[in-house]
């Protein structure tokens, strides 16, 4: 019996699920959505909700040092300068769990998982690389069509 029994193991020790976790939660801060099972989005989903809560509610000093236990260096500064600040006004359910059907190989179910809110105003070198692209293409010149001839 599994009474009183907390959490998902995933066929893993302690550590390696410290890692997993650790290393799901900063690649869904870093790329805004990761590809997964369904069992592992839902294991980090909990603990990934509490860090947007707490980091909202508390300065950034305290932020930045309970972070590093949930989140790699790198990802700590983008979760606390662009992630939380998204979420000041929601109360709770800031990341959303979309099933994708089977994965090929073991035909385990997969699970997308983004956040809830996308990102308010796009980066500076996105914008600059859509500018180019539009301006290229205004510059192409449309080619002539070419005329099919009849055979008689």
């Amino acid at each position: 019996m599994r009474k009183k029994v907390f959490g998902r193991k995933l066929k893993r020790d302690k550590n390696e699920r410290k890692a997993l976790f650790k290393s799901l939660m900063s690649a869904l801060v870093l790329y805004g959505h990761i590809k997964t099972t369904i069992a592992k989005a839902k294991a980090i989903k909990g603990t990934i909700e509490k860090l947007v809560t707490k980091t909202n509610k508390s300065n950034k000093e305290l932020a930045y040092r309970f972070l590093n236990y949930y989140l790699s260096s790198a990802t700590i500064s983008k979760f606390v300068n662009e992630v939380a600040p998204r979420f000041t006004d929601r109360s709770g359910g800031y990341t959303r769990i979309i099933k994708i059907g089977n994965r090929l190989k073991d035909n385990s179910k997969m699970a997308l998982m983004e956040w809830t809110e996308k990102n308010s105003k796009p980066d500076e070198k996105e914008t600059k690389e859509n500018e180019e692209k539009a301006e290229i293409k205004k510059e192409k010149k449309p080619r002539k069509k070419e005329t099919k001839k009849t055979i008689k």
